[in-house]
């Protein structure tokens, strides 16, 4: 194991102390010998059970078969979502096949930032993630349930899922995955339409005819944004079946590892006599494992506060600076878009998961003896399941890489370092993703020019007024200003000027796209300038460096001048009504910093987060 990984897991081992220990407490006073709908009294159960057939009644009256929930976040508009419309059916079949039964428990919101990027919605994107744990807590506190099943994928579904299951620590869960949908146009092609629109070269109808063509079925986008990232951090968690994350949607393996799926989580319960609860099953180890395949892959930085999220929900601290460490020592060893021009159906062809689990466990850099769904050990999951005469089998996964302009070696990566820096400065701490980046621009010191909305900057753009060296400073859009919202649409308009030659990059206290990275972005900044940040300080022509070598993030104005200015202040403008934002104040008003999370679930007077000290 590498030395330097097993110092940092120590590290958040010692941190995480008392806070493990009250969660473990916790769990622990939750489970129960028998089923949990044992303690409900006849009222409560019949309640419980009552639109229930007469068998699975029949099944819920005695104490000897679990009984568990199915919360999904099915919807027909999300593509990566719509396949989950048929998998309740499939789920309780094989469920009552090993005697028990499954009940829809709840179903949670899921919305696309693939469809509000740039729009109002946008604003509600990250918040979503709460509600979407929040209602899944609801969907599990009728206290009938043994074990669970989580339906989900997209950006914010899988980790408000996964704050949920850890909030209930105490039940057997299960994710189960859809897939990706088949590959469209390359992703070079569409960044270059992309571009070609920012430039005013083409009109929204041959845009549209290329992102038609990109995002064109069911399943997930196929670029390796959040939702993929999500889906690799689960399975490196030991949450999915082995090789489950990225089988495509609606084919004879997928539905099969659906059954399969089910029919795990039942052995799982205190009734089979083998059981693992999830905030058991996932330690301080298997976090880390999560960090560092997001690293070696150059994963979506909008993880780095989902992991800090659901972490702290099992009573875990992690922060930045652990992301930081850590890519220090764990190669880049993936080449999937935005990283490269091949797609996650690219990197399932040259190898995929199994041989991500050999490459990573093969070098040391991931906990093998961490508990999963399949029993102790990763090892398991550099096997890789088919199909043999209709049967589900799993067989040893490649051992060399299929394509190795996709996967490469740690013996020979793309990168030696994972592609993440966390950047400090006098105006804070911030993240920078450094693995799609180009050579030659990492460091840039140039003016600023100040923003508090992205479509100013698109409409500075299209007026010729950013022809120039500069770094964006894009403020007021962190969490307890406007809810943090993506400024992807700052990314083609960037872009096009990088592509002119002038030196670009941008600094904001929003975040940018799971599928960000060419321009050099120091995104997540902290503390936000409504929290009183320095960045609410600088001013057009101001000085500011980013330099992803050092890690240094400055802004080159003295302290005298400084303590002269005043912070600018934060014109709402309606960025509170519309859209729904107007009932998600409390929420916005109570999220933390980027660097905890940017969540409004976690009780700041019980628990310092930064610290871990109870």
């Amino acid at each position: 194991m590498n030395k330097d990984i097993l110092a940092i897991t120590e590290r958040i081992i010692a941190r995480s102390k008392n806070t493990r220990r009250a969660y473990l407490d916790k769990i622990e006073q939750a489970k129960s010998e028998t089923v949990h709908r044992a303690s409900l009294s006849c009222g409560n159960l019949a309640h419980g059970f009552a639109a229930c057939g007469k068998e699975d009644k029949q099944t819920l009256r005695g104490i000897n078969h679990s009984d568990i929930a199915i919360v999904s976040a099915y919807n027909d508009m999300l593509s990566a979502h719509q396949p989950y419309e048929t998998y309740p059916p499939i789920i309780k079949v094989a469920i009552k096949e090993t005697g028990g039964v499954a009940q829809f428990a709840g179903g949670v919101p899921a919305m696309c930032d693939g469809v509000t990027q740039g729009q109002p919605g946008m604003d509600l994107s990250l918040m979503s993630r709460d509600v979407i744990a929040m209602s899944t807590a609801v969907a599990l506190s009728h206290n009938m349930f043994d074990g669970a099943l989580m339906l989900g994928i997209c950006d914010k579904i899988v980790p408000g899922l996964l704050i949920a299951s850890m909030t209930f620590g105490h039940l057997p869960t299960v994710f189960i995955p859809a897939g990706p949908m088949p590959s469209g146009i390359p992703n070079k092609e569409k960044a270059r339409v992309r571009q070609q629109f920012a430039k005013g070269e083409i009109g929204k109808d041959k845009l549209l005819e290329a992102e038609s063509a990109s995002y064109h079925s069911a399943g997930t986008c196929t670029f390796f944004g959040t939702a993929n990232s999500n889906q690799l951090v689960v399975e490196v968690m030991g949450l999915h079946l082995p090789g489950a994350s990225f089988v495509a949607p609606n084919t004879e393996l997928r539905e099969e590892l659906t059954k399969a799926a089910s029919r795990q989580v039942t052995r799982l319960t205190q009734q089979n006599g083998n059981y693992m609860p999830i905030g058991k099953m996932i330690d301080e180890r298997s976090v880390v494992n999560a960090i560092v395949a997001l690293l070696a892959t150059g994963g979506s930085t909008n993880l780095t506060m989902h992991i800090i999220a659901f972490a702290r929900a099992a009573g875990i601290i992690i922060n930045f600076q652990d992301f930081h460490d850590l890519s220090e020592v764990v190669p880049l060893i993936t080449r999937i878009y935005p990283n490269g021009h091949a797609d996650i159906n690219h990197f399932q062809q040259a190898g995929g998961m199994a041989l991500l689990f050999k490459e990573l466990l093969g070098n040391g850099l991931l906990h093998e003896d961490v508990e999963t769904i399949c029993g102790k050990g990763l090892s398991r999951y550099t096997q890789q399941p088919v199909l043999e005469n209709g049967e589900l089998k799993w067989v040893d996964g490649p051992e060399v890489s299929g394509d190795d302009q996709v996967i490469a070696s740690v013996a020979n990566p793309f990168k030696v370092d994972g592609g993440l820096k966390v950047l400090e400065g006098n105006l804070g701490v911030s993240v920078l993703k450094t693995s799609a980046m180009r050579e030659g621009s990492f460091v840039i010191e140039a003016p600023a020019v100040v923003f508090e909305d992205q479509h100013d900057l698109e409409a500075a753009f299209k007026a010729g007024e950013l022809e120039k060296d500069f770094i964006a400073v894009v403020r007021f859009q962190g969490p307890k200003a406007r809810g943090m919202p993506e400024l992807h649409k700052l990314t083609p308009p960037l872009g096009v000027l990088q592509d002119k030659g002038f030196k670009v990059a941008l600094v904001t206290d929003g975040r940018m796209s799971g599928a960000s990275g060419k321009v050099p972005a120091a995104i997540h900044l902290c503390p936000e300038a409504l929290d009183g940040g320095l960045i609410a300080k600088i001013r057009d022509g101001d000085m500011l460096r980013i330099d992803g070598e050092t890690g240094e993030l400055t802004l080159k104005v003295s302290d005298e001048e400084l303590a002269q200015r005043d912070n600018a202040v934060f014109n709402v403008n309606g960025h509170h009504q519309g859209m729904g934002r107007e009932i998600f104040g409390f929420m916005r008003r109570n999220l933390s910093s980027a660097d905890t999370g940017a969540c409004s679930l976690f009780d700041e007077d019980e628990v310092n987060v930064r610290g871990g000290v109870a």
